[in-house]
């Protein structure tokens, strides 16, 4: 199957000008397909652009099956694809209460897939998996943005706490990131 644009586990949102992809025929996607069976049905190289909004947190409960869902999200972009990931903070009460959240995900996470990063912190002696290295994906993070909750978002815009000190609240607190939005780039 070929497309160009991907909504990965759509649900019922689905996006014109996408292939709206889920696993449920309940939600009427423009294909069924099960995320954790692998193959994919998509051709390798494929897809420009994919979109995984509040899927991959539910993904791979075994560290070989998510690392093999990576693969094959790999496999399946063109090079320089855009892959838009948004997920619940791992602190946040939204992922802590769904049973079906199987893995947090962060920015941290996903520079695991990065061949510049695995490189860099082999050169350094850090201890990190290299798992791009190991796997042969190479994704880099383009951006990262952060979707706060309240009271963090007003006390933000009302400059009561500048970025470090929001920095140091989003390590140490709860609910204080709702979502994390992680754009990759496939090298």
């Amino acid at each position: 199957m070929h497309a160009r644009r991907l909504n990965l586990g759509c649900g019922s949102r689905k996006l014109p000008g996408f292939l709206n992809v889920d696993a449920s025929p309940e939600c009427q996607p423009d294909a069924i397909v099960d995320l954790e069976s692998l193959p994919w049905p998509f051709e390798d190289g494929s897809a420009q652009e994919i979109l995984l909004s509040h899927v991959l947190e539910h993904l791979g409960p075994t560290p070989s099956s998510f690392l093999g869902i990576m693969k094959e999200l790999y496999r399946v972009c063109a090079p320089g694809a855009l892959i838009r990931i948004l997920v619940p903070h791992p602190r946040h009460d939204a992922f802590l209460i769904d049973p079906t959240h199987v893995r947090a995900i962060l920015p941290e996470t996903l520079q695991l897939f990065s061949k510049a990063k695995n490189r860099e912190w082999r050169e350094r002696g850090v201890a990190n998996t290299p798992l791009a290295l190991q796997l042969d994906v190479d994704f880099e993070i383009d951006r990262v943005a952060y979707d706060l909750d309240e009271p963090w978002k007003g006390r933000l815009a009302r400059a009561e706490l500048d970025r470090d000190a929001l920095e140091e609240a989003i390590k140490s607190h709860a609910n204080v990131v709702a979502q994390v939005e992680i754009v990759l780039r496939a090298r």
